[in-house]
C-alpha cells in the first residue's frame, strides 16, 4: 500500500483505478481516460495533486538563498503572490528537480516541488539553507487540487460565491490569499485555470462542491498527455539529474543576468554553454500511424542519435508525439526504431497544442 492523499476515498467514490505513482496511491482515470483529456481541453476537469509537496521556506535571507538555490532569479518576484518556474540544479548542472516557488513577503516564499524527488529535494534544501538559517516547513497538512480548462475559473468562482471577488484581476503565475485557501493560476495542463492549496480536512467537500457544479474528475493519464501536448517536461523522463537545463529545452529557465548572481550549477553550465550544447530535447510527430513510447529510438541519417524520453498518442491532434533527446542536428525529419522499423518522424519545436488549438 502507497501514500495516500486526503482524497483517497473520494477517488474511490467515483471509481479512480488507482495506481502508484512515485509510491503515492493515486488515480489514472476514472473511466476513458480520452474522454478526460478532451473534457479538459474543451471544458473543465479537475485533478487531484495534492500528493506534490508544499514547502515553506522562511528566514531574513531567504531571498538571498533562494538567488543560489536556483537557476531561474527570484529577483523577478517583487509583488505578493507572484509565482517562478525554475530547476534546481547540483553542481554539476544536472536538474534535482523542477519547481514553481511564490514570494509571500520579504521573509516567506512557499515552493511546490515533485512528489517522486520530495524527500531528496527537502534533504537539499536544508542542507543548502542551513548557512542562511532557513526554516523549512514540509505543509503535509494542506491539500492541492488542479481545476484546468477553458471553463475552470468560471466554475471555481460559482463555487466560490462572494469570496471570487478576491480573484479579481488575478493574473498568470499569480496565487492570492483567500482565508485558509490560497489559489494560483498556474497549471500543468495548457489550459487556463487554478490550483487550490486548502486545509486536507476541506479538501473532500470542496471537491464535492466543484463536481455539483459540473466539474469533472481526471487522473494521471489525462494529465499526462495534456502536459505533453502543451510541450512540458515530466520531471524522472524529459529530464534528471544526469541532464541539464540546457539539454531539456529549458534554457529559458536559466537566467544568466545578472553575471555576478552565484547559483548552484552556473559554472557547469556556463562551461556546456560554452563548449556547445551536445545534446538537445526536441519535438516529434509520427508521420502515419502508430504510438510513439518513451525509450524508443530515434535515427538520424541511420544512425542511432538519442530517444525518445516522453511518447504517447496525442488525443488532441489525433496523431502520436514526442519529445526526444538527440546528439547533432535533427533537421526537419528523422526516423524512430518501432519494433526494429524505422518509421519516419517530422522534428518540431515544441508547444504540440496551444489554447486548445494545433501548433503544427
Amino acid at each position: 500500500m502507497g501514500l495516500r492523499t486526503p482524497l483517497y476515498d473520494i477517488h474511490l467514490k467515483y471509481h479512480g483505478k488507482m495506481v502508484d505513482f512515485g509510491g503515492w496511491d493515486m488515480p489514472i482515470n476514472y473511466g476513458s481516460q480520452i474522454e478526460e483529456h478532451h473534457q479538459v481541453r474543451n471544458d473543465v476537469g479537475m485533478f487531484d495533486v495534492s500528493h506534490m509537496t508544499i514547502v515553506e521556506l522562511e528566514g531574513p535571507r531567504v531571498r538571498e538563498f533562494l538567488r543560489y538555490l536556483l537557476a531561474n532569479n527570484v529577483d523577478r518576484l517583487k509583488d505578493p503572490g507572484k509565482a517562478l518556474y525554475s530547476c534546481m540544479l547540483n553542481e554539476q548542472g544536472g536538474v534535482i528537480d523542477d519547481l514553481i516557488v511564490y514570494y509571500m513577503n520579504e521573509s516567506w516564499f512557499r515552493m511546490v516541488v515533485n512528489a517522486s524527488t520530495r524527500e531528496k529535494d527537502l534533504t537539499w534544501i536544508r542542507k543548502q539553507g542551513a548557512a542562511y538559517s532557513i526554516k523549512v516547513t514540509k505543509r503535509d497538512d494542506l491539500a492541492m487540487i488542479a481545476v484546468q480548462g477553458p471553463n475552470a475559473r468560471a466554475r471555481v468562482h460559482q463555487v466560490l460565491g462572494a469570496k471570487a471577488m478576491g480573484l479579481d484581476g488575478i493574473g498568470i503565475f499569480f496565487m492570492r490569499e483567500l482565508g485558509d485557501m490560497a489559489i494560483a493560476r498556474t497549471g500543468y495542463t495548457g489550459e487556463d485555470g487554478y490550483e487550490i492549496m486548502l486545509p486536507s480536512a476541506q479538501a473532500a467537500a470542496f471537491w464535492e462542491q466543484l463536481v455539483a457544479v459540473g466539474v469533472k474528475p481526471a487522473g494521471l493519464g489525462a494529465r499526462d498527455t495534456l502536459r505533453l501536448e502543451a510541450g512540458m517536461n515530466l520531471y524522472g523522463s524529459d529530464m534528471d539529474e544526469t541532464t541539464t537545463p540546457l539539454e531539456s529545452g529549458l534554457t529559458w529557465t536559466v537566467a544568466w543576468e545578472p553575471l555576478d548572481r552565484n547559483f548552484i550549477g552556473r559554472k557547469m553550465l556556463e562551461k556546456q554553454k560554452a563548449e556547445g550544447v551536445k545534446r538537445r530535447l526536441i519535438g516529434l510527430v509520427l508521420e502515419g500511424k502508430g504510438v510513439l513510447r518513451n525509450h524508443q529510438k530515434v535515427l538520424l541519417n541511420g544512425l542511432e542519435a538519442g530517444e525518445i524520453t516522453s511518447g504517447s498518442f496525442s488525443p488532441t491532434l489525433n496523431v502520436a508525439i514526442a519529445f526526444a533527446r538527440v546528439t547533432g542536428d535533427a533537421g526537419a525529419q528523422c526516423r524512430v526504431d518501432m519494433r526494429g522499423k524505422p518509421t519516419e518522424a517530422r522534428v518540431v519545436k515544441p508547444p504540440f497544442v496551444r489554447n486548445g488549438k494545433s501548433c503544427l
